[in-house]
């Protein structure tokens, strides 16, 4: 690591935090929590609403999956109103082809995905802002150059832009001093694991109640959605359902390819970023 790499500005009474490509205001921040609200609430709405007790199978509610598209676009139009500089969006662009690319190689077989480690690499050096619009672009272009279009596509998208803001969320200084080298690398191999697991969990919920269908209620030893039942039981029976289907398979899959890819490429992929971002003079934003 040299100096280079702290991204520090001459002359300044206290080194600055790490440069925003796309900045994120007050509004923009508003409207991001806003609908992150909302779309939580149509990952978990199997769990707080009660449909038809003799329904054999649990149909999604059409309207969200008409709405959570436009709720991710009206978050990017926001946040890249004024605030996304054509260096930005070169970059943007070509962090995207890339991050395409690399989950075409990997095509999430065994949970062998390789294009969450970038976009958490790219958030964190680029910040929040440009986090959460690169894991939208990525899954977006990847769906279409894997032909993986369909209605899971929106909740696929939205998992990984919260994956993108939490890395550029995470903290930057520690003690009033960067947080750089081997102790980086360790806070980012720990969120890559937690990211893998909690994308694992929020696809499965968002795919549960109509995979399985709807469960007889009193019937013991079912895994489906059971209509009317308190919300604790069901969430008994996703848990049992995601741990033997995804946590001990694909979502650990995920999890090494993350701690591996970010272990061994992360210094020098994050030393090429914070290059690239000095160069383009991106200014800081608290």
């Amino acid at each position: 690591m040299t100096a280079r790499d702290l991204d520090l500005t001459p002359g300044a009474g206290r080194p600055p935090g790490p440069r925003r490509a796309l900045p994120v205001g007050r509004r923009s921040a508003v409207v991001l929590a806003l609908a992150s609200v909302a779309g939580l609430v149509m990952f978990v709405w199997p769990l707080l609403l009660v449909p038809n007790p003799g329904a054999g199978q649990t149909n999604p509610p059409f309207v969200f999956l008409a709405l959570l598209p436009v709720l991710v676009l009206v978050v990017l139009v926001e946040l890249t109103e004024g605030g996304m500089d054509a260096k930005a969006l070169a970059m943007l662009g070509v962090l995207t082809a890339v991050n395409a690319a690399l989950r075409s190689l990997g095509a999430g077989l065994a949970g062998v995905e390789l294009v969450f480690f970038l976009l958490i690499l790219a958030g964190r050096v680029f910040g929040p802002g440009l986090g959460f619009v690169l894991g939208c672009t990525s899954l977006f272009a990847s769906a279409l150059l894997t032909s993986g279009v369909g209605p899971w596509l929106p909740y696929q998208m939205l998992c990984s832009a919260w994956i993108g803001l939490g890395a550029g969320l995470l903290p930057d200084r520690v003690a009033g001093r960067p947080l750089r080298g081997r102790t980086e690398i360790a806070l980012l191999v720990g969120y890559g694991v937690l990211a893998a697991y909690v994308f694992g969990l929020l696809m499965n919920l968002s795919s549960w109640p109509y995979t399985l269908g709807v469960a007889v209620p009193g019937h013991e030893g079912s895994l489906a959605f059971v209509p009317g039942a308190p919300v604790l039981e069901n969430l008994h029976r996703f848990g049992i359902y995601t741990l033997l289907t995804s946590t001990g398979g694909w979502d650990t899959g995920r999890a090494i390819t993350n701690s591996l890819a970010i272990v061994l490429l992360g210094p020098a992929i994050l030393a090429t970023l914070r290059r690239a971002a000095r160069r383009a003079s991106y200014e800081k934003v608290d």
